[in-house]
């Protein structure tokens, strides 16, 4: 009989599962850094301030899909290096090209802007939103390498470094000027420095990222991988919009300070998502697009992560749902008690984002571009609706958040179910369709 221990010792043989500890080391003491920054930065940051970043993050995650119009995620599909490297450079000529016209945009129009969503305490940033822009997408580039290359290492000692240098900064500031300025001008900073150590870490700063790339290559490339800014980034853009919904209504109708609640609240229901489901996409994309290339059975892989996932997860979100105020007014202190509160429901729907990453991770590989794109706009009618019905027809935040949380776990869940049976589809069709591959 084979003992625990040399189980564990097999598994952790596993290229998947050694990948996925790295990453998931990394991260985790990223987000243990953070956590323990976050009882400080609470007292010394209020929920005004916190929501403003909040607002100020919203709009960020609204507009930054649109840079690259996401092909950096189509980095990992080529069989070729080069074809890969010419997506990176197109993707950074993109996201050059759209944050300029962004910020000429709000150079012009960005009080009228502010004016129209209720967001007037935040119009002195949003020209930082075009910078945050084009450094989120060069991120992505990088990572997307990174990932292709199987770097997950580089990823890992990145995130630490980011996390700490980020949080020092926070706390430190925070102790002679505790405003939303200086949140904002961090979260900007970080993705500055975040980019610059994931390019470096990925050579792309030396002589070894290629040679000369042509004009005919780049338009080669982007017409091969079409379905990604004609599907994925209206899908991407339509995500970012449905889960900026509560920060941007919450705090033009309610004030920032319910902005900041929910700001809170989400940043700590992602944790399990940006601890365990985050790393285990990252190494399941190119696992399951190997897969898919090589006509293997493809369903097995997203159930199996997917109910690993689920086992990993029910603990930590079950806590907060039964817990949640009290937890939140004990950690980070009694002003944040209602944080909890919408804490409770978000852990319902985080719950189920956080189990859906495999079958997300798998929806480029499987070319269900167009239909993810449908599933986005339905979802984000479903969860518009709710939220008016919350704010308009109840008047109450809490009921708008349970709505929005709600939709969100129903909608995931069919995300999962029918990812699972385009796999089998797909599986008895013969493999990957070469439209995908590249």
């Amino acid at each position: 009989m084979r003992t625990v221990s040399n189980t564990l010792i097999e598994l952790s043989r596993r290229p998947f599962v050694r990948n996925v500890l790295a990453v998931v080391t990394g991260t985790a003491t990223a987000q243990a850094i953070t956590i323990a920054f976050a009882p400080v930065i609470t007292r010394l940051y209020g929920p005004e301030s916190f929501g403003q970043l909040g607002a100020f993050m919203a709009l960020l995650n609204v507009l930054a899909p649109i840079a690259a119009l996401t092909y950096p995620i189509a980095i990992v599909l080529p069989k070729k290096d080069e074809d890969a490297l010419a997506i990176a450079k197109l993707s950074v000529l993109l996201a050059l090209s759209v944050t300029v016209l962004v910020a000429l945009a709000l150079f012009f129009s960005a009080e009228q802007l502010a004016g129209s969503l209720g967001l007037q305490a935040i119009a002195d940033f949003l020209m930082l939103i075009p910078v945050a822009m084009f450094f989120a997408a060069c991120m992505q580039v990088a990572e997307q390498w990174l990932i292709r290359k199987g770097k997950f290492s580089v990823t890992a000692r990145v995130a630490i470094i980011q996390s700490l240098l980020l949080n020092v900064g926070k706390a430190g500031l925070g102790v002679f000027y505790a405003g939303a300025g200086v949140l904002v001008g961090l979260a900007v900073a970080g993705r500055v420095l975040h980019a610059a150590m994931l390019a470096a870490g990925a050579g792309l700063f030396s002589g070894r990222s290629g040679g000369r790339t042509t004009l005919t290559e780049l338009l080669g490339c982007a017409r091969i991988h079409a379905d990604f800014p004609l599907f994925r980034a209206p899908q991407v853009l339509l995500n970012a919009l449905s889960q900026s919904l509560p920060i941007v209504l919450l705090a033009s109708l309610f004030g920032p300070a319910s902005a900041g609640f929910y700001t809170l609240a989400r940043t700590v229901m992602a944790v399990p998502s940006m601890l365990i489901g985050k790393s285990v996409s990252d190494v399941f994309y190119p696992k399951f697009t190997e897969a898919a290339h090589a006509g293997k059975p493809l369903a097995g892989l997203i159930y199996k992560a997917t109910a690993a996932l689920a086992v990993v997860g029910v603990c930590p979100f079950l806590l907060v749902v039964l817990l949640g105020p009290w937890l939140f007014a004990l950690v980070f202190g009694s002003e944040w008690r209602v944080a909890g509160e919408y804490g409770q429901w978000l852990a319902c729907w985080l719950f189920f984002g956080f189990i859906n990453r495999p079958s997300v991770a798998a929806i480029a590989a499987l070319s269900l571009q167009k239909s993810f794109l449908l599933y986005e706009i339905a979802l984000v009618v479903i969860r518009v609706v709710a939220i008016y019905a919350g704010f308009f027809v109840f008047e109450s935040d809490r009921v708008a958040v349970a709505a929005f949380s709600l939709t969100g776990a129903i909608m995931n869940v069919l995300l999962i179910s029918a990812t699972i049976m385009a796999c089998s589809r797909k599986s008895a069709a013969g493999g990957l369709v070469q439209g995908a591959t590249g």
